[in-house]
Order: structure tokens, then sequence, then C-alpha cells
């Protein structure tokens, strides 16, 4: 039976917790009509499998993954997609988009654009100060040590991702 899966790099405390606190303190980020995400649930998805069965996309992944490097990220800057706002990712050294491109589901048309969605709903002009006000976040570097395929459910306060299987990444190359 399938349930809704996809890849992901967490992104860890460390490196959320300089933009949760920007956000705390934006009186633009008090809005009641953004639904915000949760922070500990923060994460780039790399790919979306839909409702597919854990077993072979786990079986899957781990041929994809197999000897790909950790780029090292940051959390830099924000934009908006329609009705979404988002805060930026940078690679400060390796590729991530040679690891996205390894675990994108075959067909999938879309240009990656590493990003991490922060809230959804509110009138763009809301959404559009928000991500004028991040837009010189610069939080601290991290590596990845490993991609995580994600179970989503749908939860009474937003979707709620439970961990399937993690495949660790080697260090990237200097």
């Amino acid at each position: 039976m399938g349930v809704r899966l996809f890849s992901a790099l967490p992104v860890p405390q460390e490196a959320a917790a300089p933009l949760r606190a920007r956000l705390t303190s934006s009186e633009a980020a008090r809005d009641e009509r953004l639904r915000w995400t949760d922070p500990g649930g923060w994460h780039i998805t790399l790919g979306f499998y839909g409702d597919d069965e854990p077993n072979a996309r786990t079986d899957w992944l781990a041929r994809r993954l197999d000897g790909l490097s950790a780029p090292v990220l940051r959390l830099a800057g924000a934009g908006v997609f329609p009705g979404v706002l988002w805060a930026g990712v940078t690679v400060e050294s390796g590729e991530l988009v040679p690891l996205a491109e390894a675990v994108r589901p075959p067909g999938e048309r879309r240009r990656f654009r590493a990003h991490v969605t922060l809230a959804r709903g509110g009138p763009a002009a809301e959404l559009d100060a928000l991500a004028r006000e991040l837009a010189d976040h610069r939080g601290p570097a991290w590596r990845p040590p490993a991609v995580v395929l994600l179970r989503s459910d749908r939860g009474q306060a937003g979707p709620v991702y439970t961990p399937v299987s993690r495949f660790g990444l080697g260090r990237a190359l200097r």
C-alpha cells in the first residue's frame, strides 16, 4: 500500500535558529492569515514521489545515492512563490543539483530550486514584505549528514513528517 513520500535534507536546529529568531521578532510575521511551517520540520525537498511504496522507494534511493557527497549549505535570503514564503539555500562548497537530480522521480520536468518553505497563505503583499525583510538573512553553514526519505501525513496543524529511511552522504572534496 502506498503512502505519500518525498526525499529531503532536513535543516538542523543550529542552522534554523537564527532565521527563527528573525521571524519571531518580525512585525510582518504576526499576520494571523499566514500558516507557518514547523521549524522542527524545515527541510529542502529533493524529490517528491506522491503515493508510493516505502520499501521499493528506499531500495531505489539507496542505489541512486550510493557514493554521492554532501554539499555545505546555508539558509540565505528569501523569496515568494504564489502563496508561499520561502528561505533561500546557497551552496558554500560541493554541489546540490546533482544530488537532487539523482533522486528526482523519472519524468519530473520542473527545475529544481533549493528552498525551505516557511509560510503559506496570507496576502501576496504581506509575503512580499516578509521576503524583502529576510533578503539579507545569511545563516550558519552546515553539511547535511544524510538524505531522508519522509512520509507525509496530514495533521490538524499541518503536515506531519515521519522518517522512513536515511541515506548517509560522504564528504565532499574541497
